[in-house]
């Protein structure tokens, strides 16, 4: 799929970091875009910032977590914009935390999202799409749906549902022109770590060797990953290599990541 101006891309988590990169990208390539996040003052500030650069937007502030008001939203696009030809579900939060120390409201939010925000939206315009049999679906997702490192037992939890859930997902719309595609990045220059703080102190040791990333990066690998219709898109390099590494000598690469990890404090200690 080729976005272009008549291409018509929904975006979720899209007033700051990959999200409102993604769909700062897709504009400038002539999409029209449609942001969806939970914070309607800095959703519109990124319309405005692509309005301005003479693109085309749409801010739509609901919570992705509600199903009651994805639903809403989502008949109110279908009747001002018509059925999204791409969905990015980008939409993503969670600290790194261990077990005992998540509160039980923390490990329903981070569930939240990134999981049944991608399961909502998608659910609400995919009869459309299948009516039509056209449109790709793109699912961003971290390394911890592969390898969770110590101390983020919650927040590996959500990102292994929103691996099965892509899968899954594959499964379903196999045999019809709706694609679905994988998107893992290592670490990302987002103010994702600025609004979880001590989150980067628990990330392993040995990550230190994969380059971080910007979000205008991933949003270059979103679009290559919907135009080449990529089943799978991991960045960078380095994380492939480990991929590949975890892949032929998973125990090994347990030990590595889980060795260079976060210690839980005990008394003790």
């Amino acid at each position: 799929m080729r976005i272009d101006h008549d291409t018509l891309s929904l975006i979720t988590g899209a007033s700051s970091g990959i999200g409102a990169a993604a769909a700062k990208a897709i504009a400038r390539q002539g999409g029209r875009v449609l942001l969806l996040a939970r914070t309607p003052s800095t959703l519109n500030e990124v319309e405005n910032e692509i309005r301005s650069g003479g693109g085309e937007a749409h801010a739509y502030a609901v919570d992705l977590a509600n199903a009651t008001a994805v639903d809403a939203v989502a008949q109110k696009i279908k009747t001002e914009m018509g059925t999204p030809d791409v969905i990015v579900n980008s939409a993503g939060i969670g600290r790194w935390l261990f077990a005992e120390e998540t509160d039980p409201s923390e490990a329903l939010a981070m569930m939240g999202a990134p999981y049944f925000a991608a399961f909502h939206i998608t659910r609400a315009f995919l009869p459309e799409m299948l009516k039509r049999n056209r449109g790709h679906i793109v699912n961003i997702n971290s390394p911890a749906a592969r390898l969770p490192w110590p101390g983020s037992t919650a927040y590996s939890a959500a990102r292994w549902a929103m691996k099965g859930f892509t899968e899954a997902l594959r499964a379903d719309l196999w045999q019809t022109n709706i694609k679905v595609t994988s998107i893992v990045a290592g670490k990302v220059d987002t103010p994702y770590f600025d609004h979880n703080p001590g989150t980067l102190e628990r990330s392993p040791t040995i990550a230190r060797i994969i380059p971080t990333l910007t979000a205008d990066q991933v949003a270059h690998a979103i679009i290559d990953g919907i135009e080449h219709h990529r089943r799978e898109v991991i960045i960078p390099f380095m994380l492939r290599v480990f991929y590949l590494a975890h892949s032929l000598a998973p125990r090994l690469a347990e030990r590595i990541v889980w060795g260079t990890g976060y210690r839980r404090i005990t008394h003790e200690q």
